[in-house]
C-alpha cells in the first residue's frame, strides 16, 4: 500500500507541490490508516486518496464524509473502477468508443448455468457471437489474467497476459478453450499492429500519452539500460483529447490512467485504471505538480482567504520539426515478397455420388455458391467419417451401390493434413460432385528461418541508429519503430504458408520473440479482399496460353527456329538456354519419366530394407509418404494415351527440388540429373504459363495484380501524416536525432503468381524505354537471365524526399526499384546472373561527392547509415546466428499449427541450423540473394503516371470484356456490389440491355 505513495513518481510530484507557498504535504502513515479510526486521522483541506491492494476504501469514504476535504479523485467512483462491467457501462453511457463486448456472469455455486456456447473458432455469449481472435477479461479489474484466443487458421492457442514479472508480461499457451469458472467480459480483438497507448490525465484539460509494445505481441517487456520499461510519449489526436476529457470527468478522477487501442483508423478505450502516474518523465512531474497545485489553490484560496491568482503561461504548441539538409529522406518502403520454402503441394480429384457427400455439400451452402471449402478440423472430420463409413460398407458388401473408388477413398482417409474444395462438374449419368483433396504446401522450418533472416536483413535498408542501438547493423529500423515513427502495415494472402512467412519476417524485422501465432494475429492483415493478394481462377487468356504451351511441348522433335519464335518471342536468355538444354521436349519428358520410375523403385527397395524402417525424413515425412508422393507423379505425368501432362512439370520440379535440398542424405541415384532436366522444363513452363508474348504477359498480369498496383499507387502518394499514426511528441524527443522522421512501410506477402505478374507489369508495361535508358536496358537483360522466382523473391520500391527542393519540383521525390530472385538454388554460383549491386551510384552522379542517390547521403553521421543488404547477408554467412541442433532431439522444441490453408494439423520443429550441412531429419537452409537495383533514378511522377496508365488500361479491358461473351459473368459481379449499396437504378440505367435479367 505504501509502495505507491512512496514511489519515485509520487515523491517527485509531492516535492514539487511543496514548492507552492501555501501548500504543505502530509502522508498518512500506513498503521494509522489501517488501525486508527478515521476520527484520529490527520486533518487536511485537500485529500489525494486512491485504492490499491489492501487499502480500506470504506474508511477513506467515511473520512471524506466526516471532514469534507477537496477530493482530487472521487472515492465512491473508485468502487466502480474495480469492476470492469461498471467501467464499460460508464464508458458506453458517455458515448466513448470501446470494443464490441458481452458480459458473462456466472454464479460461483453453479458455474455451468450460464449463457455461453463455445465453438471451435468462436464463442457465443448471451446470443452475441465473437469469432476468434477475441479477448477474455475477468470482471474484477484487479485480476490481470487477460487471455486472447486465436483462431485455428492462425495456429490456435491463446496468449495469457499477466502483471509484469521480470521481463515477461504474457506467455503463449496451446490451450484454446475458454475458462469455465468465473465471470468474464468477452470482447472483439482489435488489431493495433503491436502497439498500446497509455493515456494519463491530470484534470480534464491535460493528457500525457505514451506508446509501448503490446504485452500480447510476444510477452517480452522492452527495457532500457536501467531496466525500466521503454515507453515513448506520443501525440494524441483532437478526438483522443476529447476522449481523455470525457474519461476524466465521467469517473471523477483528476489523476487518471486509461488504455487506448488504435485500430482501423479509430481509437477505443479498453481499460480505465484510475489513479496512475507516468514513470521517468521530469516534464510530466513538472506539469502534474503545476496543474494539481493550481487546481488546489484555485479551489481553496477563496475559502481560506489566501491572496492568490492563477499564473498565465503560454500553451506548448506541439510542432514536429521537419528534416533539413541536403540528404534524401527515406519516406516509404514497399515490398512484395513470395512465401518461404514449403512442402510439395499435392492434390487428388475424385467424382463422388453418394448421398452423404450431397448432404455435406448442402449443409455448408454449396448450392448457393457452387462450391464449398472445408478447412476446419470439425468439417474435415465429417469428410473423414463419410470415407470411413463407405470403406466399411465396401468391405462388408461387395455388391453395394457405392460407386466411389476404393483406392481414392483409402487415400482420402489417410491424408491427415488436407483442404477440400467441392465443385459441381458437368452432369454425367446422374448428379455427382467433384471432390478435390489438397494437402502439403505448408511452410517448412527452413522457410521460417529464411523469412526471419530476411526480416533481419531488411532492417538494414533503413538509415539511423544511435543511443542504445549504436554500432549494431540494421538498428535504424528498430530505432524508428521503438520511437513510434514507423508506420508499418503487413499484408498477406489467405494461404497459411504466406501468412506464416509474413509472421516470421515480422519477427526478424522487429526483433520479436516467442511463437508466430500472436505475431500473425496482431501484425499481419489478411488481404484476400478485392483480389489484392489472392486469385480465384485462371483467366481465359491464361487457359489459352496453357493449351498452346501444351501443344508446343508435345512435339517429338528438336526445337526448330520457328519453335524458338513461338515459345520465346520476348527473347529471354534463361528461356532460350533452357530450350537448348531440352532440345527435344518429348524425349526429355521420356528421360524424366524413366528417372521418376527409377526413383520410385529405389524408394521401394529402401522400404524393404529393415534398416530403413524407422528412417525419418525432413519435416517428419516417412519413406511411405515420399513414395506416395512420387508414385502419384509417376501415374499422372504420362497419360493413358502415352502423351505427357505438361501441367505436372512444375510439380515434378517442386518435388525433386525439395528432396535435393532436404532429403539429400538418402543418396538416391540420378537425382541430380532429374533435377537438371525437370528444372529446364520448369524454366519454360512456369514463366510461360503467365503469358508467352508481351501482350499475353500483360493481359494475364493485369488480371492478377491490378488491385495490388492500385494499392501501391496509394502507398506512394504524397499525403500528410495520418493522425491515426503514432507520432513522437517533440517535447520528449531528446536523444532522438530526427523526431520528425516518419517512414511508411508496406509489406505484401503473396504467392508466385502475383510476383510473376507484377514483374511482368514493370518489364512490359512501359515504365521506361529500354532503347533510351541504359540502366533500364541493363536491368532487363539481368531479369531475362534470371531462371526462377524462387521462395522469398522480393520486389522493393523505395521513396525518398529531398526537402531542399521545391514541393512542386519533380526532383523533390525520388523512387528506386530493387529486386531479388529469392533463395539460392542448387546451381553453380558461377552460372548465376549478376546484377549491378544494391543502390549503385548512377552514371550521371558518380563524379559528384556526395552522391544523393547513395547510402552515404541518408544521414549526417556515421552511425545513421544503412548497411547494404548484401553486406549483411555476407556477414551472416560468416557468422551464423542460429546454432546447429539435431532435429527431433530434446533440444529442439516444437510448436503445433492447426487449421492452416494447406494443412489442417501440422507439427513443426523450430528452425534448423542456418548455412550448416544437413543430416538426418534436418537440412541445409540456403541463403537468399541480396537485392539488386533495377533503377535508382526514377521520379515519383514517372512511377505514378505508369501506375495510373496500367490501372486505366485494365479498366478499359474489363469494359471491353463486358461487351463480349463474358458479359453475364461480369454483370453478376457488378450487380452484387451495386445493388447491395442501393444503386440498382443506376445499374439498370448504365446497362439497359441486361435489365431483364437483373433482380434486386
Amino acid at each position: 500500500m505504501m509502495k505507491k505513495s512512496k514511489s519515485k513518481p509520487m515523491t517527485q510530484i509531492l516535492e514539487r507541490l511543496c514548492k507552492f507557498e501555501y501548500i504543505d504535504v502530509v502522508i498518512f502513515p500506513e498503521e494509522v490508516i489501517l488501525e486508527e479510526p478515521v476520527e484520529k486521522w490527520p486533518l487536511c483541506d485537500c485529500l489525494i486518496s486512491f485504492h490499491s491492494k489492501g487499502f480500506p476504501l470504506d474508511k477513506a469514504v467515511e473520512y471524506a464524509e466526516l471532514r469534507n476535504p477537496l477530493l482530487i479523485n472521487d472515492l465512491n467512483m473508485q468502487y466502480f473502477i474495480q469492476d470492469r462491467r461498471e467501467v464499460y457501462r460508464i464508458l458506453q453511457e458517455e458515448g466513448i468508443d470501446l470494443p464490441r463486448y458481452a458480459v458473462l456472469n456466472r454464479d460461483p455455486d453453479n458455474p455451468e448455468d450460464c449463457n455461453l456456447v463455445e465453438g471451435e473458432d468462436h464463442v457465443e455469449v448471451n446470443g452475441e457471437v465473437f469469432p476468434k481472435p477475441f479477448v477474455e477479461k475477468p470482471v474484477c479489474a484487479e485480476d490481470h489474467n487477460v487471455y486472447i484466443y486465436y483462431p485455428t487458421s492462425a495456429g490456435g492457442g491463446s496468449q495469457r497476459l499477466f502483471r509484469k514479472i521480470g521481463s515477461r508480461s504474457s506467455v503463449y499457451s496451446p490451450e484454446s478453450s475458454v475458462r469455465k469458472t468465473g465471470s468474464y467480459i468477452y470482447e472483439e480483438f482489435m488489431p493495433t499492429d503491436g502497439t498500446d497507448v497509455k493515456v494519463y490525465t491530470v484534470g480534464p484539460d491535460y493528457a500525457h500519452a505514451e506508446a509501448r509494445k503490446s504485452p500480447a505481441l510476444d510477452g517480452k517487456v522492452e527495457r532500457d539500460s536501467e531496466g525500466k520499461e521503454i515507453r515513448y510519449p506520443v501525440m494524441l489526436t483532437a478526438m483522443e483529447k476529447l476522449v481523455a476529457r470525457k474519461v476524466c470527468l465521467a469517473f471523477k478522477q483528476t489523476v487518471c490512467g486509461f488504455d487506448l487501442l488504435r485500430a482501423n483508423g479509430h481509437s477505443y478505450v479498453c481499460d480505465v485504471n484510475g489513479f496512475s502516474f507516468v514513470k521517468n518523465s521530469m516534464k510530466y512531474y513538472d506539469d502534474c505538480a503545476k496543474v494539481l497545485g493550481n487546481m488546489v489553490m484555485r479551489e481553496l484560496a477563496p475559502q481560506l482567504h489566501i491572496p492568490w491568482s492563477i499564473p498565465m503561461e503560454a500553451e506548448d504548441i506541439p510542432i514536429v520539426p521537419t528534416t533539413s539538409g541536403t540528404m534524401m529522406e527515406l519516406r516509404c518502403v514497399i515490398a512484395i515478397i513470395r512465401h518461404g520454402d514449403r512442402t510439395p503441394k499435392q492434390k487428388m480429384k475424385m467424382e463422388v455420388r453418394h448421398p452423404l457427400f450431397f448432404e455435406l455439400f448442402k449443409k455448408y451452402g454449396g448450392y448457393k455458391t457452387g462450391k464449398i471449402k472445408l478447412k476446419k478440423p470439425k468439417q474435415l472430420q465429417e469428410v473423414l467419417d463419410i470415407a470411413r463409413l463407405l470403406l466399411i460398407e465396401l468391405g462388408q458388401h461387395n455388391d453395394c451401390e457405392i460407386e466411389e473408388k476404393k483406392s481414392k477413398l483409402e487415400q482420402l482417409k489417410t491424408v491427415l493434413e488436407m483442404v477440400l474444395d467441392h465443385r459441381p462438374p458437368e452432369m454425367r449419368d446422374g448428379p455427382s460432385l467433384l471432390l478435390v483433396l489438397k494437402w502439403g504446401g505448408e511452410l517448412t522450418p527452413a522457410g521460417r528461418v529464411q523469412a526471419e533472416e530476411l526480416g533481419r536483413a531488411f532492417r538494414c535498408m533503413y538509415p539511423g541508429g544511435q543511443g542504445d542501438y549504436a554500432g549494431f547493423p540494421g538498428c535504424g529500423l528498430l530505432r524508428l519503430h521503438s520511437t513510434y515513427r514507423h508506420d508499418l502495415k503487413i499484408y498477406a494472402s489467405d494461404e497459411g504458408r504466406v501468412q506464416m512467412t509474413a509472421a516470421a519476417f515480422a519477427k526478424g524485422l522487429l526483433a520479436l520473440e516467442g511463437e508466430l501465432t500472436p505475431i500473425l494475429v496482431q501484425m499481419v492483415k489478411s488481404a484476400n479482399m478485392n483480389g489484392l493478394l489472392d486469385s480465384d481462377s485462371l483467366t481465359d487468356c491464361q487457359q489459352k496460353v496453357k493449351a498452346r504451351l501444351h501443344d508446343i511441348m508435345q512435339k517429338d522433335q528438336d526445337f526448330t527456329q520457328e519453335d524458338y519464335q513461338k515459345l520465346a518471342p520476348t527473347g529471354g536468355s534463361s528461356l532460350i538456354n533452357s530450350m537448348k538444354v531440352i532440345e527435344n521436349p518429348v524425349k526429355t519428358c521420356d528421360k524424366v519419366y524413366a528417372l521418376i520410375q527409377s526413383l520410385t523403385s529405389q524408394i521401394r527397395k529402401r522400404l524393404e530394407d529393415p534398416k530403413s524402417s524407422d528412417l525419418q525424413l525432413y519435416h517428419s515425412e516417412t519413406l511411405e509418404l515420399m513414395l506416395q508422393r512420387w508414385s502419384k507423379l509417376e501415374r499422372d505425368f504420362r497419360m493413358k494415351n502415352g502423351r505427357y501432362d505438361i501441367s505436372k512439370i512444375p510439380d515434378i520440379y517442386d518435388c525433386i527440388k525439395y528432396d535435393s535440398q532436404h532429403n539429400a542424405s538418402l543418396s538416391l541415384e540420378d537425382t541430380l540429373e532429374l533435377f537438371r532436366l525437370s528444372r529446364a522444363l520448369a524454366d519454360i513452363v512456369i514463366p510461360q504459363e503467365y503469358g508467352i508474348s508481351k501482350a499475353e504477359k500483360l493481359d494475364i498480369a493485369q488480371a492478377y495484380c491490378v488491385p495490388l498496383m492500385r494499392k501501391i499507387q496509394l502507398d506512394l502518394q504524397r499525403t500528410h501524416e495520418d493522425e491515426a499514426v503514432n507520432k513522437l511528441h517533440p517535447l520528449y524527443s531528446r536523444g532522438v536525432m530526427s523526431p520528425g522522421r516518419h517512414v511508411r512501410t508496406r509489406l505484401y506477402f503473396t504467392s508466385e503468381s502475383h510476383v510473376h505478374s507484377l514483374l511482368s507489369m514493370f518489364r512490359y508495361g512501359g515504365l521506361l524505354d529500354e532503347e533510351k535508358d541504359q540502366q533500364w536496358r541493363q536491368a532487363m537483360d539481368y531479369l531475362s537471365a534470371v531462371t526462377e522466382l524462387n521462395y522469398m523473391t522480393q520486389i522493393v520500391i523505395m521513396l525518398y524526399e529531398d526537402n531542399n527542393k521545391e514541393p512542386s519540383s519533380e526532383e523533390r521525390f525520388h523512387v528506386e526499384l530493387h529486386f531479388s530472385p529469392g533463395v539460392k538454388g542448387c546451381e553453380d554460383e558461377e552460372n548465376v546472373p549478376l546484377g549491378f549491386g544494391f543502390r549503385p551510384a548512377s552514371s550521371e552522379n558518380e563524379d559528384k561527392k556526395p552522391n544523393q542517390g547513395s547510402l552515404e547521403d541518408l544521414s549526417q553521421d556515421q552511425t545513421d547509415k544503412a548497411l547494404p543488404v548484401s553486406e549483411l547477408l555476407n556477414l551472416q554467412r560468416k557468422s551464423p546466428m542460429i546454432r546447429s541442433h539435431k532435429a527431433g532431439s530434446m533440444e529442439v522444441p516444437t510448436c503445433r499449427v492447426t487449421g492452416t490453408d494447406e494443412a489442417v494439423s501440422v507439427s513443426l520443429s523450430l528452425s534448423p541450423p542456418v548455412w550448416v550441412v544437413g543430416f538426418e531429419g534436418c537440412s541445409m537452409v540456403p541463403s537468399i540473394y541480396p537485392l539488386e537495383t533495377l533503377h535508382n533514378l526514377l521520379s515519383l511522377k514517372q512511377v505514378e503516371e505508369f501506375l495510373s496508365k496500367v490501372c486505366e488500361n485494365s479498366c478499359e479491358a474489363q469494359a471491353k470484356t463486358m461487351k463480349g461473351g463474358s458479359a453475364t459473368y461480369h454483370m453478376t459481379r457488378f450487380m452484387v456490389v451495386l445493388s447491395s449499396c442501393g444503386k440498382f437504378a443506376e445499374l439498370t440505367a448504365l446497362f439497359p440491355q441486361f435489365s431483364p435479367c437483373l433482380v434486386r
